[in-house]
């Protein structure tokens, strides 16, 4: 799987990205997951036309030290579609300045 990690995550940094996460992103059924959903004007004409299978998230999974994000667009609605698949170039870019801006919200230098 291809991912943006961060680590060297402290306790500290942890429990306030977890605090953030918690309250500005869907969770996931398991525990430490967390749904990005990727803005609508960087959805490939693909992922456009699959209205049905929206959101297009990021999957984010948060542990004591890292914060891992994975560069695959994934749906909720189904388990494999055609509109599913690794990111572009701008959605990573976007991915990886949203994370960044996060992490610069709450202070937080690596």
């Amino acid at each position: 799987m291809k991912q943006y990690v961060i680590d060297g995550i402290s306790l500290q940094d942890y429990h306030k990205l977890k605090e953030y996460l918690d309250k500005h992103l869907e969770t996931a059924a398991l525990d430490g997951i967390y749904w990005l959903e990727l803005e609508r004007d960087i959805l490939t004409p693909v992922q456009s036309a699959h209205k049905d299978c929206g959101p297009h998230v990021f999957g984010l999974m948060l542990e004591n030290n890292y914060l891992s994000c994975e560069l695959l667009v994934r749906i909720k609605t189904n388990i494999k579609c055609d509109c599913m698949g690794y990111s572009t170039k701008e959605q990573r870019d976007w991915l990886i300045d949203q994370t960044d801006a996060i992490l610069e919200k709450l202070s937080i230098c690596i």
